[in-house]
């Protein structure tokens, strides 16, 4: 099942920031928390639209509202719980009524109190809202509507000036902090910056749409030309290399969509676009109170991150992520967060580089953590990474494809399930387990990535580095305890690339600290199923830690089975597919079932929803989502 997006229906630990409401387009509350606005003279942008969301209607109450009065136990007379609506045709003077609509989420949020609900009717609300002291409000779009919260701006009153076209009175200016930082340089620690250096501008928001067509932004005036855009500062213009004429353009104006700082909140059906947050933002929408859902909503086209979840006991359903700029979705401390059909896809567009965070998603130094019949794909990065103790983790039924780098990794991480998932096309690793212990790795289905499933240990047991380890929890940071069943790992194609001659291999167990075999970490590997077009493609089915030598490193199954006992009913099938193109099981991988298969245990069944004891290998791919 696909997120239905906009217009559909639908802890442990407490970490969270107290709630305050306020709401509003460009407060200053932190720095860089809006854009900054010049209005020069001759402006021809159509800046009321801008002005919009920081109309602030302060409202009577609602007599005649929708009501829903209800008695507590104790006899006392409850407040009213509300339904305000909220129409593009509205007023925000009204009383809020179906038939009297106010006109923007704002005025309805602040109309509002808690328990109430916002029904929002089709069209498209150029606000950004901070939520707060609203605890259990439902912001809703209206049975059947298409509903946007769009952070853009039409621009028009378009010149051309040679080969490009200019708007002037263009006054909208973001920060372009590239760290999580306000006013911080990027990272100096190799491996560890933000910024790639061919693509400079990555953390700068501003964002340009010719119709549809995404427009790359450049650095200077001289490099415009088709499909890219500059914006001058100096002279307070928009300079196009893509023609308007007959088309229309829009620019992104505000930075963040929504914020949400009341417990118990609930967000339907709502799409949010073309935001431009910087990276200190965190996200276009924020989630900074517990209990929160999110259903059936839809963030897109976020100059950085589309969603940061920051407290406890969230819940994302039906969630589309998809053409953010550098990331999908972040979560800390994050307590019994759970993420269900949420579909992130093509994310990272501005090219960000893949640490410390940019692709599908990340999530870091929480436990409890559910990830279930979600899709990660086309990322450019990482799909799903797991990372800084998080503990208590279930990722299962979910598909990783196609990412840029890894398809899922598991990193400084503990007790954890990678069970029923399809992991395919990655260009790193399909499964990378980093500094993990306590994870069992069942019924996955992996094609084609670099490395099937890599496991590492480094020195970060002793020597953090600046990852953060939390003493609440009971992880050590020892790569143990690690045991790979029930999976099929294959290459499909002799033609893959080797990387500039780097070891490619489909079961890789190494210890870059020189410390430990594969035995001494207590990997297992027992009825897998192993595939290739050829003995050569991988030269190498496993690659096995011992300590500070070389590691070994096997040709075939049967070596591996000889030399250190593992794999007693493992199988080894050479240029015999076993995957259809879509990844479905043939009839030669079927077959192994009932002889390679170990039977599922009960707690690994319920997690995929299959029944104990049941013999398979690789993911239940008919089960999953497209």
């Amino acid at each position: 099942m696909r997120p239905r997006g906009p217009g559909a229906s639908a802890g442990t630990r407490a970490r969270c920031r107290g709630p305050m409401v306020e709401v509003g387009w460009n407060g200053e509350e932190d720095r860089g928390a809006g854009p900054r606005l010049r209005l020069a003279a001759g402006a021809t942008v159509s800046i009321v639209l801008l002005l919009v969301a920081a109309v602030l209607a302060h409202g009577p109450d609602l007599p005649g509202g929708e009501q829903d009065e209800t008695q507590p136990a104790s006899g006392a007379t409850a407040p009213p719980v509300r339904t305000i609506h909220v129409a593009t045709d509205g007023d925000d003077s009204a009383t809020g009524t179906e038939s009297d609509p106010k006109r923007t989420v704002t005025a309805a949020v602040t109309a509002s109190a808690a328990g109430d609900t916002i029904v929002v009717h089709a069209g498209t609300y150029r606000e950004e809202l901070k939520i707060e002291n609203r605890s259990g409000l439902q912001l809703a779009a209206a049975p059947g509507a298409e509903v946007w919260l769009d952070g853009s701006v039409v621009v028009d009153g378009w010149v051309r000036d040679g080969e490009t076209w200019v708007a002037e009175g263009w006054t909208v200016e973001f920060d372009s902090s590239p760290t999580y930082s306000w006013g911080a340089p990027d990272h100096d620690r190799p491996g560890w910056s933000f910024i790639d250096p061919d693509y400079p501008l990555a953390a700068h928001p501003d964002q340009v749409w010719v119709d549809d067509e995404r427009l790359v932004q450049v650095g200077t005036r001289d490099e415009v030309g088709e499909g890219t855009f500059f914006v001058d500062h100096e002279q307070d213009e928009l300079v196009l290399g893509s023609s308007p004429d007959g088309r229309t353009v829009t620019a992104s104006a505000l930075t963040r969509a929504l914020r949400i700082r009341s417990e118990g909140m609930v967000v339907r059906g709502i799409g949010i676009r073309k935001y431009a947050p910087s990276v200190p933002h965190m996200g276009a929408v924020t989630v900074e109170a517990p209990r929160v859902v999110l259903d059936g909503v839809a963030v897109t086209d976020s100059a950085t991150s589309g969603i940061h979840v920051l407290s406890s006991d969230v819940q994302l359903e039906d969630v589309l992520l998809t053409r953010n700029g550098k990331i999908g979705l972040t979560a800390t401390e994050a307590d019994n967060l759970q993420l269900v059909r949420v579909t992130a896809e093509q994310n990272n567009v501005e090219h960000f580089n893949t640490s410390p965070a940019a692709g599908g998603g990340k999530i870091g130094r929480s436990e409890a953590v559910l990830v279930r019949d979600s899709v990660f794909s086309d990322n450019e990065a990482t799909g799903i990474w797991f990372d800084e103790s998080v503990y208590d983790l279930t990722l299962v039924n979910s598909r990783m494809v196609g990412n840029a780098r890894h398809g899922a990794s598991v990193e400084l991480t503990g007790k954890a399930v990678v069970a029923g998932n399809v992991i395919a096309g990655n260009g790193g690793n399909g499964l990378k387990l980093n500094d993990a212990e306590d994870v069992e790795v069942w019924n996955n289905t992996f094609v084609d990535n670099h490395r099937s499933i890599n496991i590492v240990q480094d020195d970060r047991d002793v020597n953090p580095r600046g990852s953060f380890h939390d003493p609440d929890l009971p992880l050590t940071w020892k790569t143990q305890d690690i045991a790979i069943r029930n999976n099929v790992l294959a290459r499909t194609s002799a033609a893959l690339p080797e990387e500039d001659g780097s070891r490619i291999c489909m079961l890789c167990v190494e210890d870059y600290s020189g410390r430990w075999t594969a035995a001494e970490m207590d990997v297992t590997a027992l009825g897998n199923a192993y595939s290739r077009p050829d003995t050569m493609s991988p030269k190498w089915v496993v690659v096995w830690s011992r300590r500070d030598k070389d590691p070994f490193v096997f040709r075939t199954l049967d070596d591996f089975r000889r030399t250190v006992y593992q794999e007693g009913d493992g199988a080894e099938l050479t240029g015999t597919p076993v995957v259809t193109d879509d990844l479905r099981p043939l009839p030669a991988l079927e077959r192994l079932y009932s002889t390679v298969a170990q039977p599922l245990p009960r707690h690994i069944a319920e997690l995929v929803g299959r029944p104990a004891g049941e013999q398979h290998l690789g993911a239940w791919v008919s089960e999953l989502q497209p």
